[in-house]
């Protein structure tokens, strides 16, 4: 049973979209229609906000920290059709690192890449591509997927830089790198690095409204490759794939809820599941077997 550990006052002055822990759960980043960022420090028995960060015109959709081993580094993205990378520097001041405004609608969600991969970034926007932003010394490049969903972009996530364990339980060579979108056009998408070419590799058509967020579930002792997608047409769906040649997607209703479900998120294991709709309520599903096979059941509710 979850309970509830304490709650936040972030200081906001209008709807909190996102609210992201850092890799070691001391800090707390949070975006708003605001147009701000803030930073708390909850590592403490009290919360007090350590930054707030102003910079877009527009309502701010979501944040994602990279891993620490880059520094304490933040990307936010917003409506106003930018990405900003934020850094901590001297004296603990945040300030922006680098600002990317070449999409041409809102951006929608950002992702950053397993820290193995480098200091990469996918955005997904609304004008229906997804660029990547990588940084190699101090300098800052950019790629974009063209055309990646009709309509818009809603959610990316990159597939883990480690394989599942095989049969034997030894893991196979280091993968590809992949990353895993959803959109308007109610599809999730696969997406492979192809010697620096990013191309279309699987289409995984069963929503039948647009997606609100898709998750790759880490492949820490998992035996096959996993997503998860969330649609408007009220749906969570499980996608697996075995890490073996021929094999393919295949995609189970883990759920089917009363309120459209807008965010899906793994837990560090990767057989947790947190889904959060717009009815307030956040659920915690597990697989675990049954009578009649493997089942997805309910664990709590918050």
């Amino acid at each position: 049973m979850v309970s509830l550990a304490k709650s936040v006052d972030t200081s906001h002055e209008d709807m909190i979209h996102d609210a992201q822990l850092d890799y070691y759960g001391k800090r707390l980043a949070t975006c708003s229609s605001d147009r701000t960022v803030k930073i708390l420090d909850v590592s403490g028995p009290t919360q007090r906000v350590i930054a707030d960060l102003t910079g877009h015109q527009g309502p701010v959709w979501q944040v994602a920290w990279a891993h620490p081993s880059f520094g304490n580094i933040l990307a936010s993205c917003s409506y106003d059709h930018k990405v900003i990378i934020w850094h901590e520097g001297a004296n603990a001041r945040w300030q922006k690192l680098y600002e990317y405004d070449k999409h041409l609608s809102s951006v929608n969600s950002v992702c950053w890449a397993p820290h193995e991969w480098g200091m990469i970034l996918a955005c997904g926007s609304s004008d229906g591509t997804i660029s990547l932003l990588s940084c190699a010394d101090n300098q800052w490049e950019s790629k974009v997927i063209k055309n990646a969903h009709a309509v818009g972009c809603n959610a990316v996530s990159w597939a883990p830089a480690t394989a599942p364990l095989t049969v034997a339980g030894q893991s196979a060579p280091p993968p590809a790198k992949r990353i895993v979108s959803g959109g308007c056009d109610s599809m999730v998408k696969i997406w492979i690095d192809d010697n620096g070419q990013w191309t279309e590799e699987h289409r995984l058509e069963q929503h039948t409204d647009w997606i609100r967020d898709c998750a790759w579930a880490p492949a820490i002792g998992q035996p096959s490759l996993t997503i998860a997608s969330c649609s408007q047409d009220q749906q969570v769906i499980i996608w697996t794939k075995d890490d073996s040649a021929g094999s393919t997607w295949q995609g189970k209703v883990m759920s089917k809820f009363d309120d459209t479900p807008w965010h899906v998120s793994w837990s560090i294991t990767g057989d947790v599941l947190a889904v959060s709709c717009g009815d307030n309520k956040v659920t915690l599903w597990k697989e675990s077997l049954g009578a009649s096979g493997m089942v997805w059941t309910q664990l709590s509710e918050v």
